[in-house]
């Protein structure tokens, strides 16, 4: 995997291309859940995952740096927790000293203010003044993964952030997934042309035809049928 050239590739491309391209490949879509947002409306990210399990103290986060390649993206587990949050400017301005190229939290961050003004990309769920209310033992794994929602994310796995939110995708099948975000952002973009000149979705599509189809056939499906047509929406 090149990162340098995945991140030129994805400066034209999109994390719901992306999610496109899983599952088309039959990879599962690892989304991180829709409260983790941007710090900065417009902020993207992509690097391989530095994860940290949060327990009370920034040491682990420290140590992760160390352990990054250039250009990570640290990945913290707070547990999802909105009663404390568990990263501040101090440590993103040192993720930005350590050479990475962002920051995600399942959980909360805060100095909003200061951390803008850095300009590292953060995605977290939010905001909160308090920091770390108490400092629990810290588990062994505690920097070989981390949980973000549902998910287990590790140093195999490749972060991607967009206005759309978080995705976490197998670094060892990056390649394969982009070109097929690729090809899928390609033939949007031709319907999207067609539909401004006249030419509808509906009828590109042959949606009177699905019908027809579908009458005949009850269990004939929307997506059955973009494959015939290969339309690239949906899948």
């Amino acid at each position: 995997m090149d990162l340098e050239k995945l991140r030129q590739r994805f400066a034209a491309l999109t994390c719901a291309h992306l999610t496109d391209a899983c599952v088309r490949a039959h990879v599962p879509v690892r989304c991180a859940p829709s409260s983790v947002q941007a710090v900065v409306a417009g902020a993207r990210l992509i690097g391989r995952a530095a994860p940290a399990r949060h327990v009370g103290s920034v040491d682990v986060f420290l140590e992760a740096f160390i352990n990054s390649e250039p250009g990570g993206v640290l990945v913290v587990d707070n547990g999802g927790r909105t009663d404390e949050s568990c990263v501040g400017d101090l440590v993103v301005l040192e993720a930005q000293a350590a050479g990475l190229s962002g920051v995600v939290i399942w959980g909360l961050h805060r100095d909003t203010a200061d951390v803008r003004a850095i300009g590292l990309p953060l995605f977290s769920m939010g905001s909160i003044p308090t920091g770390p209310l108490s400092l629990q033992d810290r588990p062994a794994n505690a920097l070989e993964s981390a949980i973000v929602g549902e998910w287990t994310v590790t140093r195999d796995d490749l972060v991607l952030g967009d206005e759309d939110g978080v995705l976490f995708l197998p670094a060892d099948r990056a390649d394969e997934l982009f070109s097929l975000a690729e090809t899928i952002r390609d033939t949007e973009r031709r319907q999207a042309e067609r539909i401004r000149a006249g030419d509808t979705l509906r009828k590109q599509l042959h949606f009177d035809a699905f019908l027809a189809a579908r009458r005949k056939k009850p269990a004939h499906t929307f997506r059955e049928h973009l494959r015939s047509v290969g339309g690239a929406i949906e899948e």
